[in-house]
Order: C-alpha cells, then structure tokens, then sequence
C-alpha cells in the first residue's frame, strides 16, 4: 500500500487497520500522542498519512474502553449530576456543590474549548498541522511541559476538588491535542499537574474529560465521510474493536502506574521520538507533509 489518501483509504486493508488499531490503543491513553504515533507508524510502514479522520474514528474504540472500565463512576456522576437540576430533582435530590455535580459540570465546561476549536479549524488541522516537523517540535515541546509540570508541581489535590475554572483549563489543555504530537492526555494531564492535583487524579480527569470531545469528534468525522467511500467501514470497525481491547488493558496498567511513578519515563521517550522522526524525515525515510 502506497499511501492513506482518498484513494487508499478506500482499500485500506484489514492488517493496516490492525496495526494501527494497536498502536491506538496503546497512545491514547499515555502523554505521548496517539496521532502522532499513528501518522508516524503508518508513514514509516509505507502506508502514508493514516488522516486525521480515519484516526478520529478509531478513537471510537479507546473511549468505549474508558466507558466500560469507569462505568460506576460515570453513571454515578450522571445520575446526581441529574438530580441536582430543579426539573429532574423530585426524588432524593442532590445539591449542586455536590462533588459528583460538580465533577459534571466540569466535564461540561471542559468540553466546550477543543468542540468549537476542533470545528473552526477542521480543514487546518487535517491539511496543515500534520507536517512531520511540526509534529516532533511539539513532542518535544510538551516533553518539556510535561516534565515540569511533573517536577515542580504541588500534586497534593484530589478529583473531588475540582473547581469550575480547573475545568476550563482542563478543557484548553484538552484542545491544545488538536495539534499532532502534543497529546490529549499529555495535555490535560500537564494541567492537572499544574493545578495541583495528584498524578493519579490528574490522568483520571483526563480520561473522563476526554469521553463527549473523543465521541463527537470520532462521530462527526464517521458521518462526514462515511458516505463518501473515503472511509471504508470494514476497516474501520476492525481497527476500532482492536483499539478498544488494547485501551482497556492500557487504562489498567496506566493506572497503577501513576499512583506510584513520576511521568518523566515519558517525557523521555516523547524526547527520544522526536530526534528520530526528524532523522527520519531529513533522511527521506518518511514523508514530510501529510496526504490530502
């Protein structure tokens, strides 16, 4: 296979969709861009530039796989969320300064940046943040974040403290992975830590953050170009399943690991990517600009 432009992609085989399923599953959920890793892998491989939509709709996956793994925190958090509004609240009701509510609401807020951002800037973000260099100098940029934010940071608040305004800075962190290479999780993970929160809190907000902007995202694209046969569904589905038990498993170990380790092994490696993606590219090994 040549490349993943609208021609390749209407026969983009089963084994890609695979692979780059995996290597879904496996990023998504690390501060090391799984956008990133899949224009790479899939370049690097032969394939070309995946796109930005084929990668929005297998993040379908990885999000089922935080819906299922978080599934009592969730429906506990909608459940009070709902019966802390006046219509909804005629049996046991529950007060907005509720933790639980308040968690919502800002899952609410923090959606709102990267949903209208990701809508004003669809055409460049597909076109024109998908350059090669652009994705290693923000690898190793938010590497840097990232390790700062791991170092110097208080991390002494729990989930049940956040605020409103930690919310919308969740929710800039969580735009600012509209750019290739600098991470969904790394971003709002970085500003967890920077708000003070806990390590472990921090990437629990990001994985609960993450759910409505990953799902209307991955939904939008599919309805955009599944009638356009640049998206073809077989693939897909399967890259999407594979995602989704390769992310539930991530979650797990990802868990464990922040409650007793630092982030700096992935401010390394993001580090690390970014010096061989530029020999790569300078050398010809891998395209510089992404496929129409």
């Amino acid at each position: 296979m040549k490349a993943f432009s609208k021609s390749m992609l209407m026969c983009m085989g089963i084994i890609e969709a695979i692979v780059l399923g995996i290597v879904q599953g496996l990023t998504e959920f690390l501060p090391i861009s799984s956008s990133a890793h899949i224009r790479i892998i899939s370049d690097l491989l032969g394939w070309g530039d995946a796109g930005a939509s084929f990668t929005a709709v297998i993040q379908i996956g990885t999000e089922a796989a935080v819906i299922v793994y978080f599934a009592k925190d969730i429906w506990r958090i909608i459940s009070r969320w709902f019966r802390a509004i006046p219509w909804f609240s005629w049996k046991n009701p529950v007060e907005q300064s509720d933790p639980d509510v308040r968690l919502g609401w800002t899952v609410i807020i923090g959606t709102l940046p990267i949903g209208i951002l990701g809508l004003l800037f669809d055409d460049v973000i597909e076109k024109n943040l998908r350059n090669i260099y652009i994705v290693a100098f923000v690898l190793g940029i938010f590497a840097v974040f990232l390790a700062l934010a791991d170092s110097y940071s208080v991390r002494m608040k729990k989930l049940e403290e956040i605020t409103l305004k930690d919310g919308f800075l969740y929710g800039l962190g969580q735009a600012m992975a509209l750019i290739p290479g600098v991470s969904r999780s790394g971003g709002t993970i970085t500003v967890g830590l920077l708000l003070g929160y806990t390590r472990e809190a921090a990437a629990r907000m990001s994985f609960l953050m993450a759910i409505p902007a990953v799902l209307m995202s991955g939904l939008y694209e599919f309805v955009k170009y599944v009638g356009t046969g640049n998206l073809p569904l077989i693939p897909t589905f399967v890259g999407v399943i594979v995602s989704f038990v390769v992310g539930y498993f991530v979650i797990v170990w990802f868990l464990k690991l922040v409650s007793s380790k630092t982030y700096m092994g992935f401010v390394y490696y993001r580090i690390i990517v970014a010096i061989i993606v530029v020999v790569l590219a300078a050398a010809g090994l891998i395209s510089v600009t992404a496929s129409a």
